[in-house]
């Protein structure tokens, strides 16, 4: 199984920090977002991962070759010309994930977590469903919604009252996928633009798109100064 660290983001929420650095970067009890995720993904036996690069990307690239990758083989997918946001920032790694002879798991740099990788896999391979969310039902400010079979039907901004899509149930997006290398062949989208807006386009044509639910794992979004504290004491 092969994995995508999305570590193009500017992280705006996390500045100062982010005015020098990239947020991929941030160490939590003294290792970075990026070192903790790849271990992560270790644990699950997903060894070849490709991280996409674009604020301050050279540290990034820095990073991983001082350290060896970490112990997994790495690749770059290099977006400092433009970031390309998570659905094209997937698209432009192609070249890495499309050959896949299984899914492959798409992850957020700054989501630590506990879920267990394994499990949302094999739901995924049961479900034969294009790509498979992890979810919760925490408290958030835009919610994906899903029908009642667990597929993915709809999107909400809870603070406008935007919504795409039909209504369903609210989950809570962790920030993690398992995704079958099919996508790409449905993805007619360029440049710019957002995993969730690929969904749900991809949901009104037909296309299966399910979620696992972790409510009772540990889950969260490194993505705020608030959040720092939080992790240290979380995640040792």
């Amino acid at each position: 199984m092969k994995g995508m660290i999305l570590a193009a983001g500017l992280g705006t929420r996390l500045k100062p920090y982010t005015e020098s650095h990239p947020k991929a970067l941030l160490p939590i009890n003294g290792k970075t977002l990026l070192q903790r995720n790849i271990k992560y993904l270790q644990s699950f036996n997903v060894k070849d991962v490709v991280v996409n690069v674009h604020h301050f990307a050279s540290q990034i690239k820095d990073a991983i070759q001082q350290n060896n990758g970490w112990g997994s083989n790495i690749t770059i997918s290099d977006e400092t010309d433009m970031v390309l946001e998570t659905g094209g920032g997937l698209k432009k790694a192609a070249f890495f994930l499309e050959d896949s002879s299984e899914a492959f798991v798409l992850m957020n740099a700054d989501i630590l977590t506990d879920l267990n990788i394994d499990e949302v896999k094999n739901l995924h391979h049961q479900t034969n469903v294009l790509a498979t969310l992890a979810v919760t039902n925490r408290s958030t400010s835009r919610y994906l919604l899903f029908d009642e079979h667990d597929n993915l039907c709809g999107w909400k901004n809870e603070i406008t009252g935007e919504q795409k899509g039909k209504p369903g149930n609210k989950k809570a997006f962790s920030g993690i996928h398992i995704i079958s290398p099919k996508i790409f062949q449905h993805i007619k989208e360029e440049g710019k633009f957002s995993m969730i807006d690929l969904y749900l386009r991809l949901a009104a044509e037909g296309f299966k798109i399910n979620c696992n639910d972790h409510s009772n794992g540990k889950l969260l979004d490194v993505g705020k100064p608030e959040s720092i504290l939080i992790a240290e004491k979380i995640f040792p």
